[in-house]
């Protein structure tokens, strides 16, 4: 187990979410659950209370607390996926839109559970920082017009073209 674990709050929507997030991370795993007993809170006796899971190397525990962590995921937070290659940006962008997700723009998104993603080029922080300001600013400019990131089209912005 990871010193840092990111713990996710759900009405009751725990399970359906970590079966979800298995499906998207081929790496990914449950490890533990918790069963909720008479008289306690995150939902009916003999249901999920937690369950935790690792995805690209990071650990997890989603817990169904009930009303109270209904709908706290904002933009505030997000998580970044790092993508090597056009095929992996569009992989991770289709399974995380997919039933109900939603594009938000320069790269962002929102999955069917309302937690935002960031789908990004792993170059991306590169090309950002060149000390060439103009070359930076050539490629802000194309990801403000996109919703998901093309890399062929903001490695022109970054040479010129």
């Amino acid at each position: 187990m990871n010193k840092l674990t990111i713990c996710l709050g759900y009405d009751t929507q725990a399970e359906q979410a970590v079966n979800f997030y298995c499906s998207v991370f081929k790496d990914a795993k449950i490890q533990t659950k918790t069963i909720v007993g008479e008289n306690e809170f995150g939902g009916p006796p003999g249901s999920v209370r937690t369950i935790s899971f690792s995805a690209m190397g990071q650990d997890f525990i989603a817990v169904n607390g009930g009303s109270y962590f209904a709908n706290l995921f904002n933009d505030g937070m997000s998580f970044m996926i790092n993508c090597e290659t056009q095929e992996e940006i569009d992989y991770y962008w289709d399974k995380l839109t997919a039933d109900g997700g939603k594009e938000v723009q320069c790269g962002w998104l929102k999955d069917k559970f309302g937690m935002s993603w960031q789908v990004v080029p792993a170059m991306m922080a590169h090309l950002m920082a060149d000390p060439d300001q103009k070359k930076s600013q050539r490629v802000m400019q194309e990801v403000l017009k996109m919703k998901k990131l093309d890399i062929a089209t903001l490695k022109k912005a970054y040479q010129g073209n």
